[in-house]
């Protein structure tokens, strides 16, 4: 048996190993994934129930809504989820119309609108307000999905869909 044959075959064998196409991700498989995290995300909110609300974030998330401060952080995202679900008028809901997967399967965002009432500081009365978000969706180690970036801003008043419909 000729032994100098051996290293040029292991050789070759590695290259071939890294030349291999990497596993593509089903990015509609992910994007359903993430609107059943959504939906189970407005659950939350009709539950009032801020620890699961807080859940939904990473450890480093930061979200951001008009006239507030950013919140960052497990920390400071309990305590704010917390806040507000002692709200009496507290309502809240939110449908994404349109969800992107980046194709290295880590990342995604969706896009939507949502209708919140909340007490007005101010007047103590009921204040509805709608708009449209942005969060960014980021993989974790177990395989679920949680937000880091979750940016609400004011707009005109749209229909919330009962589902979302995909834009793509």
């Amino acid at each position: 048996m000729r032994l100098d044959i051996i290293p040029a075959a292991l050789a070759a064998l590695t290259l071939s190993a890294c030349s291999a196409e990497p596993a593509k991700t089903n990015t509609e498989a992910v994007k359903q994934q993430i609107l059943t995290q959504e939906e189970a995300w407005g659950r939350a909110y009709a539950a009032r129930d801020g620890e699961a609300l807080a859940g939904f974030y990473t450890n480093d998330a930061a979200l951001a809504a008009p006239g507030e401060q950013l919140v960052r952080g497990r920390d400071a995202l309990r305590e704010a989820t917390a806040g507000i679900v002692k709200d009496p008028n507290l309502s809240m809901v939110f449908r994404a119309n349109r969800i992107e997967v980046a194709d290295s399967g880590d990342l995604a965002y969706t896009r939507g609108q949502f209708m919140m009432t909340i007490t007005d500081p101010a007047t103590k009365r009921p204040q509805s307000s709608r708009g449209y978000y942005l969060t960014v969706w980021q993989k974790q180690a177990d395989g679920s999905w949680k937000a880091v970036e979750d940016f609400v801003t004011p707009g005109p008043a749209l229909p919330v869909q009962e589902r979302a419909t995909m834009i793509l």
